[in-house]
């Protein structure tokens, strides 16, 4: 499955959103012209199919020693749990922090510390908090191969983050891919484009 692609099928169901004349809120107080909701995938059947493929085409590609795929709460764990089963591979997934009763788990389900595992995500933004799953299940002896994600704004930080995990992570669709597939089916104009990329160059700027 073709970048491209998956850029298309993010637009066909706004699962990703493009609004630079009128900027969303994060929860962070940044504004922003993009939106990403990577869960809208699991309720269009030939979409979520088409992104498990190709979850599966690249860890076959890039990690076929994976005896194990680990999900980030809470947005990754279904789709964790569809390429697992793919791959008939166990799967856990890794909580952004740990319960505060019971076992008090941070690492859900059973950890093969000898296993290889490949984490994977719905989104990447500056990677921190990809990065703090990646480390989480480091910490129990496993070991992260990479890390696998839907989507990223293709922030530079993010690069630098996953370096101090010792890791790297890649992604099905980038923000390049989904600009030029807005392009090519007049989503945007290229002055919309060209405010979309300032944005990531300096997204901080944007905070009101």
């Amino acid at each position: 499955m073709e970048n491209s692609k998956i850029a298309e099928y993010l637009l066909k169901i706004k699962a990703v959103a493009l609004r630079p004349d009128e900027p969303f809120t994060w929860a962070s107080g940044w504004k922003s012209p993009i939106y990403c909701d990577n869960r809208k995938t699991l309720s269009y059947p030939e979409i979520r199919s088409a992104v498990r493929d190709a979850f599966v085409t690249r860890i076959h590609q890039d990690f076929p020693e994976a005896t194990g795929i680990a999900g980030v709460a809470t947005g990754a764990i279904a789709q964790a749990a569809l390429v697992a089963e793919a791959l008939d591979l166990p799967m856990i997934y890794i909580r952004d922090k740990a319960k505060g009763h019971g076992m008090e788990n941070l690492v859900e389900g059973q950890v093969d510390v000898d296993g290889k595992y490949v984490v994977i995500e719905d989104l990447v933004s500056t990677g921190g908090s990809s990065a703090k799953a990646v480390k989480a299940l480091q910490a129990t002896g496993a070991s992260v191969l990479g890390t696998l994600s839907i989507f990223s704004y293709g922030f530079p930080q993010a690069e630098a983050t996953f370096a101090e995990t010792g890791t790297t992570y890649a992604p099905l669709a980038t923000l390049d891919d989904l600009l030029a597939k807005a392009i090519e089916i007049n989503y945007l104009s290229p002055e919309q484009e060209a405010t979309i990329l300032e944005w990531r160059l300096a997204p901080e700027k944007w905070r009101r």
